[in-house]
């Protein structure tokens, strides 16, 4: 089943400048793997040296983060939304 994914801006170039996409996958993992098959690049930006997701990459299945949920094994299922959103900091 298709899964709606929104990227944040600074991805948008590896999707050809488009902020939602669309991939297949059954849960977080499948729906990532689908997107670097797709789009080339995204599994170096969202994953570490030892293939666990970087920290300050924040993951969101319907606006619940996946860190309180399942993490990469979090079903997901036809109408879901993920959305792929870097962490900011600073401030003073």
């Amino acid at each position: 089943m298709s899964i709606k994914v929104r990227i944040p801006t600074p991805l948008q170039k590896l999707t050809n400048n488009q902020g939602e996409v669309e991939v297949k996958g059954n849960n977080v993992k499948e729906v990532l793997e689908a997107l670097e098959a797709d789009f080339k690049g995204f599994r170096e930006r969202l994953y570490d040296d030892q293939g666990q997701l970087r920290r300050f990459v924040n993951i969101y299945v319907n606006d619940e983060d996946i860190r309180f949920l399942e993490g990469e094994k979090t079903a997901v299922k036809k109408g879901d939304e993920l959305s792929i959103v870097p962490a900011i900091a600073g401030g003073n």
